[in-house]
């Protein structure tokens, strides 16, 4: 049974950092390229970050670009979301997402499993 359980989340003033975690579990971690997705209340979900199973190649969303730094740790199945320069618009559930090829995606339905989501919250 795959799970993918994100942690790390709450609330952080404006300008503040945050680290994002998703550990997996019931999968080949080196299998799958790996994304971290967001939703805020009354917009759709939205691709925020992904890895490649090999973690050469990261891509981002350029809302997030200079400030989000995604990585992963094969030997501990987790992978990381290292937020920077927190923006109250970047308040949102984050999920993390599993997907079974090698280059990240930045679509949602190329993602096979997906973490329950973690809140985080930016005060202005």
């Amino acid at each position: 049974q795959v799970q993918l359980v994100e942690s790390g989340g709450g609330l952080v003033q404006a300008g503040g950092s945050m680290r994002l975690s998703c550990a997996a579990s019931g999968l080949t971690f080196s299998r799958y390229a790996m994304g971290w997705f967001r939703q805020a209340p009354g917009k759709e979900r939205e691709f925020v970050a992904a890895i490649s199973r090999s973690g050469i190649s990261t891509y981002y969303a350029e809302s997030v670009k200079g400030r989000f730094t995604i990585s992963r740790d094969s030997a501990k199945k987790t992978v990381y979301l290292r937020m920077n320069t927190l923006k109250p618009e970047d308040t949102a559930v984050y999920y993390c997402a599993a997907a079974d090829r090698s280059s990240g995606s930045t679509f949602a339905y190329d993602y096979g499993y997906w973490g329950q989501g973690t809140q985080v919250t930016v005060s202005s």
